[in-house]
């Protein structure tokens, strides 16, 4: 199979197949980088991914990649941008009229990790404005009537749709997770601070999490690599003997049906593979009101951040940004930020200490499938809790909706123990997969 999309549609194979077929010669990063092109040609008017494409320099950078030696892991294969995230001579534009030629002189430091890789930067991909709530264009690759997400809805629909084989995003709230479960993917958020943030859009300090979208969780465990400059070692499966809690946050119920029924079946599937589950419930009276400390905590420092634009461009800013953040954030009281930052604290600290008694933890991705509309990128409830307590999450296609299109479950990790996660990640894949 590899050998014929080496031959044929080299914009459908693994990032990790498209590393080792250009190391030994078997493929051209040309090559590769005209297919994704072809490609992108063929769905764009379908599938709207990217905020900047330029082909010309886009076969530069492959026809350097292949005159040189292999310099890095991810040698020759090109990878996607979200908007808000810098890369040298590459407008970044937020998906707002507020910065409509503004181009970086420096790169940012995960395009700056990808590039000494031997990476390609292919493109920036489609954001909501800011990486908020208000969308842009872009439109999901398997129902085009449906959400990608948000706010990461470009990287992830340009990475399902074969379009380029990783893109990096970011999450503050459910912006990797949620795309990659709508859209069919692997979503990787990982520990908070593992990633360098340099050169990318700050909404929110305390939350902001560059994320990884990629087709398998190799892939994405070869990104991870290079973003944090370590020597990329595939971590081996973990197989089943471990044990797994299995997470219903109080939103349990806000989900569909078939959503959770998803998660019951990958409990039962780590059941039969031999995985001992066990049930987490989230004390009320910690857990009670998290969703309103995330809530401050993002618009209290969003609000502060977006100081230069709501100062001078008031009038080209959403109202979904104005009211839903900045507003609310400018009314938060410095006390209650500082109240709810302490809580978060106390949160983080149960949690690290409850993974004492267990591997990982099974949950939602997302409340369903990908909803109907392009006016609203989907609710990131089952996602903002992780986000917050600053634990890796990777995002597995589990099954399908009642529509046909995918459902995904959650997989979180103790924070700083994302080789550990990967590895579980990797066997519930293989297992999924069947």
């Amino acid at each position: 199979m590899t050998d014929t999309l080496i031959r044929n549609r080299p914009c459908e194979l693994s990032a990790v197949d498209a590393a080792k077929a250009i190391a030994a010669g078997q493929l051209t990063s040309e090559g590769l980088v005209k297919s994704c092109l072809e490609r992108i040609e063929e769905r764009d008017a379908d599938v709207q991914a990217w905020a900047w494409l330029d082909t010309a320099h886009a076969l530069e950078q492959a026809r350097a990649a292949d005159a040189g030696p292999v310099s890095g892991p991810l040698h020759g294969v090109p990878v996607a941008l979200k908007d808000i995230i810098d890369a040298y001579g590459m407008p970044t534009g937020f998906n707002s009229t507020i910065y409509p030629g503004y181009i970086p002189d420096a790169d940012s430091a995960c395009a700056a990790l990808i590039r000494k890789s031997g990476g390609i930067i292919l493109g920036k991909t489609v954001t909501t404005e800011f990486a908020n709530r208000h969308p842009g264009p872009t439109r999901n690759p398997l129902d085009p009537e449906r959400t990608p997400g948000g706010s990461s809805q470009g990287s992830a629909a340009a990475v399902a749709d074969f379009q380029v084989p990783l893109s990096i995003g970011t999450q503050t709230s459910g912006s990797i997770i949620r795309p990659a479960a709508y859209c069919g993917v692997v979503g990787y958020k990982p520990s908070f601070g593992e990633v360098s943030r340099v050169g990318v859009k700050e909404q929110s300090g305390s939350l902001d999490t560059l994320g990884l979208i990629g087709r398998s969780t190799g892939d994405v465990e070869l990104l991870r690599a290079v973003v944090t400059g370590i020597p990329y070692e595939p971590v081996a499966p973990s197989g089943f003997g471990i044990t797994v809690a299995l997470c219903r946050p109080p939103e349990w119920n806000k989900a569909t049906a078939e959503a959770r029924a998803d998660i019951e079946e990958t409990a039962e599937l780590f059941r039969a593979e031999g995985a001992e589950v066990v049930e987490l419930d989230l004390p009320t009276e910690l857990f009670g009101e998290w969703l309103n400390d995330h809530r401050r905590i993002a618009n209290f420092e969003a609000s502060r951040n977006f100081a230069h634009e709501k100062t001078h461009h008031a009038d080209k800013i959403s109202k979904a940004l104005w009211e839903g953040r900045i507003v609310d954030g400018a009314r938060c009281p410095i006390e209650d930020y500082i109240a709810s930052q302490r809580k978060a604290e106390r949160m983080r600290a149960w949690m690290d200490e409850r993974f004492e008694g267990f591997d990982t933890i099974l949950t939602l991705s997302t409340a369903g499938e990908a909803t109907v509309g392009l006016a609203d990128t989907g609710s990131a409830t089952f996602n903002s809790l992780w986000t917050l307590l600053y634990t890796p999450c990777i995002s597995l296609p589990s099954g399908k909706g009642p529509a046909g299109l995918p459902l995904a479950v959650q997989l979180v990790g103790r924070r700083f123990e994302d080789e550990k996660l990967f590895a579980i990640a990797s066997s519930l894949e293989h297992a999924l997969k069947g």
